[in-house]
């Protein structure tokens, strides 16, 4: 399928409500200026910067992660994609204070940013803890399926990560069983550790540690992008 079509064809929506309580005045004010300037517009085409190297993160909740690994790794552009208008906002204030400038944002599916972006532009791509969508009739909405696993084939460079992390058991099997089912995509866990422990530099979030204080155990994936 091309690029156009799937850009054309429509798609169901892969999140609930778009925003929570109200904005304090300062976040109010950071989504007013600075988030103008730190949006991806995919009106037009993807600029110079993707031709550096570039992580995705899909979904970044409150930040934590992003805000951590941008810091420790400036050399390296992030997009972020986050619907949630809160999440976008506590994640401004952080980049406000670090100063951070290799952070592009998006605020809606990600699913647009992987239309948008060129062939091969991703070395490595984050879901964590995304919406399980435990109901039966809503699993559609999982961003697991096999049009996203098309997209992401197409952006992710041959030998890049995606890394998929989540304390649902329904969903990682769910995740799993869809990968491993996929061309482009190998699973490399070779032993119970690698898919039990965090990665190396691993940023807690508030959500995973909630996870864990009621009992539910995250497992982490790690799937490459494989050779063309």
């Amino acid at each position: 399928m091309s690029e156009t079509s799937q850009q054309r064809r429509p798609r169901t929506r892969l999140y609930g409500r778009s925003k929570g309580k109200a904005l304090r005045k300062h976040q109010a004010e950071l989504i007013g200026a600075l988030l103008p300037r730190l949006s991806l517009d995919l009106s037009q085409p993807a600029p110079s910067f993707v031709a550096r190297e570039t992580h995705l993160e899909i979904g970044f909740g409150g930040g934590e992660h992003l805000i951590a690994a941008a810091t420790e790794n400036p050399q390296i552009e992030f997009i972020g994609c986050e619907p949630f208008i809160n999440g976008i906002a506590k994640l401004l204030a952080r980049i406000e204070e670090r100063g951070l400038t290799n952070i592009r944002l998006h605020q809606g599916d990600a699913a647009d940013v992987l239309d948008w972006l060129p062939d091969d532009s991703l070395s490595r791509v984050y879901l964590f803890y995304p919406d399980p969508w435990p109901k039966r009739r809503h699993r559609k909405r999982r961003f697991v399926s096999p049009e996203n696993l098309d997209r992401l084939a197409r952006t992710m460079l041959p030998g890049s990560e995606l890394r998929f992390a989540s304390d649902i058991d329904d969903y990682a099997a769910w995740t799993l069983a869809r990968l491993r089912a996929h061309p482009a995509f190998d699973w490399r866990a070779r032993r119970a550790e690698d898919w039990l422990a965090p990665w190396p530099g691993w940023t807690r979030t508030k959500y995973e540690a909630k996870a864990m204080a009621e009992g539910r155990n995250p497992v982490y994936l790690t799937f490459g992008r494989a050779p063309r």
